[in-house]
């Protein structure tokens, strides 16, 4: 289930990780579970890191077949909290602002874009696909020393 730890042999904070097993997304406890672990964030910056990882778990809900998985990481020496939500169907491409479900629909990889500073992409694995997205962060005190 959820799990959140410190790894500093490998720099390497995890922040949420969470097999998406139930038949509806759980939006809501992925979005206290994200507000608990990244409340040094700042409100703006945490909304961001909720919306980001609610829309692509909303997409492979709506489109893709499991299993499902969320994580959301921070590496250490990087400037950026690294999301990314693996699923069971091998298609890879994306279509930005469209949606098989109707005119309506289509607008959350747009956020996603947007809101990850164009830092995003769908990496294809042997079990389906990782939708991933990363979120800027400012750089740690002493960082780069």
């Amino acid at each position: 289930m959820c799990s959140s730890e410190d790894t500093p042999d490998d720099g390497l904070t995890v922040h949420l990780d969470l097999d998406l097993t139930a038949a509806v997304a759980p939006l809501a406890l992925i979005r206290r579970r994200l507000s608990v672990e990244l409340a040094d964030l700042g409100v703006d910056r945490l909304r961001d890191v909720q919306v980001i990882c609610v829309e692509l778990v909303s997409n492979a809900y709506e489109h893709a077949a499991g299993p499902r998985r969320v994580r959301v990481r921070r590496f250490r020496g990087r400037a950026a909290l690294h999301v990314e939500v693996h699923d069971g169907s091998p298609e890879g491409r994306l279509v930005v602002g469209r949606s098989r479900l109707g005119e309506h629909r289509g607008r959350g990889l747009v956020l996603v874009r947007a809101l990850a500073a164009s830092q995003w992409g769908v990496r294809v694995t042997p079990g389906g696909k990782v939708v991933w997205a990363e979120v800027p962060l400012p750089a740690e005190p002493g960082a780069g020393e």
